[in-house]
């Protein structure tokens, strides 16, 4: 999944680079999206490998 967040960041500065705003605030938005779920299901998992170890 942080794959796809790099890829539509990816996407996003080269549309940028390339005077596409439209384009590029929306894969710039699906990156954040999917770096935030990225990053919750990496503290639930932690979580939940702390919790199983106890």
């Amino acid at each position: 999944m942080l794959n796809w967040a790099l890829t539509f960041l990816v996407v996003a500065l080269i549309a940028a680079v390339f005077g596409f705003t439209g384009i590029a605030a929306t894969a710039a938005g699906v990156a954040k999206i999917l770096f935030y779920l990225f990053l919750v299901l990496f503290l639930v998992s932690l979580i939940a490998g702390l919790v199983r170890r106890v």
